[in-house]
């Protein structure tokens, strides 16, 4: 029991690492812990995309749209994602935002066409989503997610009725969700951050534009009394440590 009392979450994760194995992803330069894949998530993508386009409103304007799919396909091409369809849709949401689905479908909000002040920022958004993809961060959440909860129902049984097994039944799952999965996510948003920033490049834009795409966020946040990300709740890093690690990335490559 005391050996089981010393055992952290992160220690129990890495463990599921290597009895289940990890895959390594050359982009990012690190294992990762996946037992589903992303074609297991295309069919949920795929449903929450018709979800989405049936109950949203969905932007006709030709200019819009257009615009979206043109730098898209630059991004996506340069992401080496070209080899399925994509969807494009621009929301009628003033919002700004922008989001992927697995299966090869973007959805961006015309609150974020009308922040980003050229194609260079566009590309730039696009590319951070075209980053969760290539990362295969869909996929590696769902597996941490389940991973954590598996083993913590084999810590919980194992401590049985003792104090760490109640501990265990009552605050494990907040524990793994502010202890790992929450900061892993953060760390998720800063990799493809700089995932995009090398696509964008690759596709031909400016790569410096995402550090001013993000200032403009900052900007925004401050204006709306948002701190940007940087609660212990919080899935995105601040503003703030968003653009000093761009900066220190792009300064890297020399851009």
């Amino acid at each position: 029991m005391a050996i089981l009392a010393r055992l952290t979450l992160p220690l129990l994760l890495a463990a599921a690492c290597m009895v289940s194995g990890c895959a390594y992803n050359a982009d990012l330069g690190r294992d990762q812990l996946l037992i589903v894949n992303d074609d297991s998530l295309a069919r949920d993508g795929e449903k929450a995309w018709a979800d989405t386009l049936r109950q949203s409103y969905v932007s006709k304007e030709p200019r819009k749209n257009a615009r979206v799919q043109a730098v898209g396909e630059r991004v996506i091409a340069a992401a080496g994602l070209a080899n399925r369809p994509w969807d494009y849709a621009v929301f009628l949401d003033e919002a700004p935002n922008a989001f992927v689905l697995p299966g090869g479908h973007v959805g961006v909000t015309v609150g974020l066409l009308a922040l980003v002040k050229n194609d260079d920022q566009l590309a730039a958004v696009i590319g951070h989503e075209a980053g969760h993809v290539v990362a295969h961060h869909a996929a590696e959440r769902v597996s941490q997610e389940r991973t954590s909860r598996i083993l913590l129902g084999i810590a919980g049984a194992a401590a049985g009725g003792s104090d760490l097994g109640k501990l265990l039944k009552d605050h494990g799952g907040e524990a793994a969700k502010y202890g790992v999965l929450l900061p892993f996510s953060r760390k998720q948003e800063l990799e493809a951050d700089r995932l995009g920033v090398d696509f964008m490049a690759r596709a031909g834009y400016r790569p410096r534009e995402a550090v001013a795409l993000w200032k403009s966020m900052e900007a925004l946040d401050e204006a709306q009394g948002s701190k940007g990300g940087d609660a212990l709740g919080s899935t995105h890093p601040s503003d703030a440590v968003r653009i000093s690690e761009l900066e220190r990335y792009l300064t890297s490559r020399g851009w």
